[in-house]
């Protein structure tokens, strides 16, 4: 049994196809093949059901590779370590950000670690958080910046900041004139929100109580916060905003923006790993950056209430 074959099942199993597997382990599809059939035959069981397309783990082989998983992030802890002291950062970091913060944090955080750090490679994918976290369990991400509580035993939280959110109307709405706006004020049928799957959508309904309405006038389904925005432009409804989004706008734009009652809805935003990790040095140097682009008074939550993600 060695490390490269236990890293070609692992690969198998995130691909479930061997084309794409060897590929992303940068052998030919033969020589993968062998490797995985002389482990199967080493440990005495199949590890694929290679009669299933895409092919799939087997029972046992499931359990293999979660093991190989947890083996695989201990053999690479032996190169952080050496990493960890050398006095210039270096390596990969991969990490995963949802959408709604993405287009805020990513331009000045690439910015200012690019600048710092030029042998460090950010690798940043866009997930909602769900694959956030089913990417850290599988290993294939290092960290994630997602909205939290997630309550998962198996994620550490480590909160950067409180992002408090914000009533975004249309000019031709009668909440335009108002200074503060009640939660119980926003009509459902006003509302644009994102489509399923976003935390952000799921702290709306929460905050708006809205769980049980499904009597929306017309159904628009979005990930991108701009588009909410446009469209409430474009009509005479209503959003829901996060700071770092509204911290853009023209002052013609915040005259648009009102504030809920306090204390003020917030969402919590984290750096969460898998709670087996590793690459501490590069993750901690992540968080300091973070930071550092964060206005200081959204690091504290004061006033401000948290909103929750989950029904």
């Amino acid at each position: 049994m060695t490390i490269t074959q236990l890293e070609y099942i692992v690969a198998l199993d995130t691909c479930r196809h061997f084309a794409l597997a060897a590929e992303q382990c940068f052998v030919t599809q033969p020589t993968l093949s062998m490797q995985i059939q002389k482990l199967e035959e080493e440990l005495g069981v199949k590890i694929f059901d290679r009669t299933k397309q895409p092919v799939i783990p087997t029972e046992i082989g499931a359990g293999i590779i979660a093991q190989s998983r947890i083996a695989l992030r201990e053999a690479q802890m032996i190169k952080q370590v050496i990493s960890d002291q050398e006095d210039t950062l270096s390596g990969e970091l991969r990490i995963g950000i949802i959408p709604t913060l993405a287009p805020y944090m990513l331009p000045p955080l690439y910015k200012s670690m690019s600048n710092k750090y030029p042998k460090l490679q950010l690798v940043i994918k866009e997930y909602i958080t769900e694959d956030v976290i089913l990417e850290l369990k599988n290993s294939r991400l290092d960290c994630g910046i997602v909205v939290t509580p997630l309550k998962d035993p198996s994620i550490k939280e480590d909160v950067l900041f409180y992002e408090e959110l914000f009533v975004y109307v249309s000019a031709k709405n009668a909440l335009s004139a108002k200074k503060y706006v009640l939660a119980k004020e926003i009509d459902a049928n006003q509302l644009w929100l994102l489509e399923e799957g976003h935390c952000f959508r799921s702290q709306i309904l929460n905050l708006c109580e809205l769980r049980k309405a499904n009597n929306f006038r017309f159904k628009y389904e979005t990930g991108n916060i701009e588009t909410l925005k446009r469209m409430v432009d474009k009509s005479d409804g209503i959003t829901i905003l996060p700071e770092l989004a509204v911290m853009e706008f023209s002052k013609a734009h915040l005259k648009l923006v009102k504030r809920l009652k306090s204390p003020s809805p917030a969402r919590e935003v984290s750096l969460v790993t898998h709670r087996d990790h590793i690459k501490t040095k590069l993750i901690k140097t992540l968080r300091e950056e973070i930071l550092s682009i964060v206005p200081e008074q959204m690091q504290h939550l004061r006033s401000k209430k948290v909103v929750d993600i989950n029904f």
